[in-house]
C-alpha cells in the first residue's frame, strides 16, 4: 500500500511540461531577451560584444530581467490578479529602475540592447502564459471529509473529488483537504504520501483564502491571521513613502486642485472641500478631506446615519461630482490627511464615525481593521467597490483581514495597479 501510494502521488505532482517549470521559464527568457538583441547587433558589427558599454547593458539587462521575473511571479501569487496585467508593469518597473540607475551614474549603454531586451522579456512571458494556460487548466484534487463544500463556490479551478485513496486522480497541481477534520486513517496515509512525494497539500481554509483574497475569521484566538500585528519594518517604511507621495501630490497637482475647486463652487453653492469625521488608525477619530461631490443643502430630518450613506443613483450628487467619483479625483485632498499621519495611500477605507459605531455594534471584530492606517484605496475597494449594507460590510471585513495578514509592498503594488484600472473604468463608484 505505501509503495503504490508513494508512486501514485509522484504521478500527481510531477507530470508537468518543462515550460511550466520556473527554471526553464527564466532560462528561456534570459537567453532570448539578452541573446537575440546581441545577435542582431553582432550581425552588423561583430566586435560590438567587446565594447564596455554593451557589456554594461547586457549585465543590466540580466539583472533587470531577473528582478522583473521575480516581481511578476510574486504579484501573480495574489488572487484576482490576471497575469497579463502584471507582466508589463513588473518588467517596466524593473527595467526602468535598473537603467535609471545606469543613467544616474552616467554609464554608457546600448539603447538598442536595452529596448530589445525589455520588449522580448515582456513578449516571452506573455506568450508563455498563453501557452501554459491552454496546456493545462488549474486543477486540484479534493480529499472527501470535513468542510469541503465551500470549494464549489470558488471559480477558476477544476475541482476533482477523490473517492478512494487507491484511485489515481490524474494530473493535478495539488491536493486539498480539511486538515482539521477527523479523517480516516487511509486518507491520512494518502495525504502523508502526497507530502513525501513533493505534491502540494493545502488546507481547505487556506486555499479558499488564496483563491478569493478573503480571510474568514471567527475567533481572534484562532490566530488565523498569523501575527495579529502587521510587519512593523514595512509599516515604518510605508509611512515615509506615504509622506513623500502626499507632499509630491500637493505640490505638483496644486493647479488641478484650484481648477476643480473653482468648478465645484461654480456649479453649486458651498465649500469646495467636504469634511467628515472618520474613524482611523487605532480607532482615533479624525477629519477627512475630499472634494465636495454633493449639493451642500440641508438634508432636513434625514437621520445622521442615512446622510453618511451614498446610495446608487443618489440624487444629491452633482454633475461634476459624478465625474470626480468615477475617476476617484474627489479623493485627492486626502493627501492632507496622509501628511498629518492620519491616513495612508493604501489601507482599509475609513468609515464615517456614525457608520463605524453602527458596524461595531453589528459585526464582531470590526475594530480590528483599525490596526493599520486607513487608506485612500485598498484591497476591499479594488475587489468590491463601494458598500453600505451590513451584509456587504461583513464581506468587506474579509478583504480587510486579508490585506492585514498579507501586509507587504507586493500587495500594495497590486492594489496600485488595480486602482489605476479602476480610475479608468469607474468600477464601484456611486
Amino acid at each position: 500500500m505505501k509503495s503504490s501510494l508513494y508512486n501514485q502521488t509522484i504521478a500527481i505532482g510531477n507530470e508537468t511540461h518543462p515550460l511550466q517549470r520556473l527554471r526553464y521559464q527564466l532560462l528561456g527568457g534570459l537567453l532570448l531577451a539578452v541573446g537575440l538583441p546581441l545577435l542582431a547587433r553582432m550581425a552588423l558589427e561583430p566586435r560590438v560584444v567587446f565594447s564596455i558599454n554593451h557589456q554594461v547593458t547586457i549585465t543590466a539587462a540580466i539583472i533587470a530581467h531577473i528582478i522583473g521575473y521575480m516581481t511578476y511571479k510574486r504579484l501573480d501569487a495574489f488572487p484576482g490578479v490576471a497575469t497579463f496585467s502584471t507582466i508589463l508593469p513588473a518588467f517596466t518597473l524593473s527595467y526602468g529602475l535598473v537603467f535609471l540607475a545606469i543613467f544616474f551614474f552616467r554609464f554608457e549603454y546600448s539603447r538598442f540592447q536595452a529596448a530589445g531586451s525589455f520588449v522580448i522579456s515582456a513578449s516571452w512571458y506573455f506568450s508563455l502564459n498563453v501557452f501554459t494556460h491552454r496546456l493545462e487548466p488549474y486543477r486540484l484534487a479534493i480529499v472527501p471529509g470535513g468542510k469541503i463544500d465551500r470549494l464549489a463556490a470558488v471559480d477558476g479551478v477544476v475541482w476533482q473529488k477523490l473517492f478512494s485513496p487507491d484511485a489515481v486522480p490524474g494530473k493535478v497541481l495539488g491536493v486539498v483537504a480539511d486538515l482539521r477534520a477527523d479523517l480516516p486513517e487511509t486518507w491520512e496515509r494518502f495525504i502523508t504520501g502526497c507530502v513525501l512525494s513533493g505534491t502540494p497539500v493545502y488546507h481547505v481554509k487556506h486555499i479558499v483564502e488564496s483563491l478569493t483574497g478573503r480571510v474568514e475569521i471567527e475567533h481572534l484566538s484562532e490566530n488565523t491571521l498569523g501575527s495579529l500585528n502587521p510587519n512593523q519594518i514595512y509599516f515604518k517604511i510605508k509611512r515615509i513613502l506615504d509622506w513623500l507621495g502626499a507632499l509630491a501630490v500637493l505640490v505638483l497637482l496644486l493647479p488641478l486642485f484650484l481648477v476643480l475647486s473653482l468648478a465645484i463652487r461654480l456649479e453649486t453653492p458651498g465649500p469646495a472641500l467636504f469634511r467628515q469625521q472618520r474613524v482611523g488608525y487605532r480607532g482615533a477619530p479624525f477629519t477627512l478631506y475630499k472634494f465636495r461631490t454633493m449639493r451642500a443643502e440641508d438634508d432636513g430630518d434625514m437621520a445622521e446615519k442615512e446622510k453618511a450613506i451614498t446610495r446608487d443613483g443618489d440624487e444629491r450628487i452633482t454633475r461634476i461630482g459624478r465625474v470626480l467619483r468615477r475617476t476617484r479625483l474627489d479623493e485627492l485632498p486626502q493627501a492632507i490627511n496622509i501628511l498629518s499621519g492620519e491616513m495612508s495611500w493604501i489601507g482599509p477605507r475609513p468609515e464615517a464615525a456614525v457608520l463605524s459605531r453602527w458596524y461595531e455594534g453589528e459585526l464582531a471584530f470590526y475594530p480590528y481593521r483599525h490596526i493599520v492606517r486607513p487608506g485612500v484605496t485598498g484591497w476591499a475597494q479594488v475587489n468590491q467597490g463601494h458598500v453600505a449594507a451590513v451584509s456587504e460590510v461583513h464581506e468587506k471585513l474579509h478583504y480587510d483581514f486579508y490585506y492585514i495578514k498579507n501586509f507587504s509592498p507586493w500587495l500594495d503594488l497590486v492594489i496600485v495597479m488595480r486602482t489605476v484600472r479602476i480610475m479608468l473604468t469607474g468600477f464601484g463608484a456611486r
